[in-house]
C-alpha cells in the first residue's frame, strides 16, 4: 500500500492524507463541509476500511487558475500528500480567459500537485470542469456557447493530464443532467448538491481506491 505521508493508529491502520485543489466546486459552494465531494469521496473510502485524514482543501469560489496558484504559495504547503486532486478552469472560461492562458496556468498547476503527490503522477487525480450551461443561473445566457466553451477548455486539461500521466476523470457529461433533474442543483441555482456531488465523489473514490489498496 501507497503510505505517503500517512501515520499509524496502530501497527495495521494506516491514515493517508488528502489534498484537493480548485474552486467553487471542491469547496462545495451552498452544501455542508461534509457534503463536499471530497468529504464524501473520503467517507466511501472508510466503508472499506480506507482510512484518510479529513481532506486538507485549497479552494475557493471564484477562483482562476492564477488565483488558485498564488494560493497554493501563500499556504505554504510543506506536506506531501497520498492523493492530490485538481479541479480548476470554470472561472477561466466564465470571466473569458483565453485557452492559451488556461493551458500555461493548468500546466503549472498540475507540476505542482504532483510534487504535493511526491513527485508520483499516479496519485493525482484530475477531475474534468463542470458544465454551468446545465444549471438555472444560465438562464438568458447562450447556453449551446457555454457549453462548446467548457468543452474547450475540458480538451486542453484533458491533453496535459495524459502527457504528465495522472489520472483523468469526466465529471461534466454527468453535471449536464442537472437541465433535466433539478434535485442535482444547490439552492443557489448555480452550484451543485450533494447529491450532484456524490456522483463525482463516487467517481473519485473508485479512483482513489486503486491506488491506495
Amino acid at each position: 500500500m501507497i503510505q505517503g505521508n500517512s501515520t499509524s493508529q496502530d501497527t495495521t491502520v494506516k491514515i493517508f492524507t488528502y489534498l484537493a485543489l480548485g474552486d467553487s466546486y471542491t469547496i462545495g459552494e451552498s452544501v455542508p463541509e461534509e457534503d463536499r465531494f471530497p468529504n464524501q469521496a473520503a467517507r466511501l473510502l472508510a466503508t472499506d476500511s480506507i482510512h484518510l485524514a479529513p481532506p486538507r482543501i485549497i479552494a475557493k469560489t471564484g477562483w482562476t487558475t492564477d488565483e488558485l496558484e498564488a494560493a497554493i504559495g501563500e499556504a505554504n504547503v510543506t506536506d506531501t500528500f497520498s492523493i492530490v486532486s485538481l479541479l480548476i478552469g470554470v472561472n477561466n472560461q466564465y470571466r473569458g480567459r483565453s485557452l492559451h492562458e488556461y493551458k500555461t496556468e493548468f500546466t503549472r498547476l498540475l507540476k505542482q500537485a504532483i510534487h504535493f503527490a511526491g513527485n508520483h503522477p499516479d496519485r493525482v487525480v484530475v477531475l474534468s470542469i463542470p458544465d454551468w450551461s446545465a444549471v438555472p443561473f444560465a438562464e438568458g445566457r447562450d447556453r449551446q456557447l457555454i457549453s462548446t466553451e467548457i468543452d474547450a477548455f475540458n480538451a486542453v486539461n484533458k491533453n496535459i493530464s495524459k502527457k504528465f500521466k495522472v489520472h483523468y476523470i469526466n465529471i461534466t457529461a454527468d453535471s449536464r443532467k442537472a437541465a433535466r433533474d433539478a434535485s442535482l442543483v444547490a439552492g443557489d441555482g448555480l452550484h451543485y448538491s450533494a447529491k450532484g456531488m456524490a456522483v463525482w465523489a463516487g467517481k473519485l473514490a473508485g479512483v482513489m481506491r486503486t491506488i491506495l489498496q
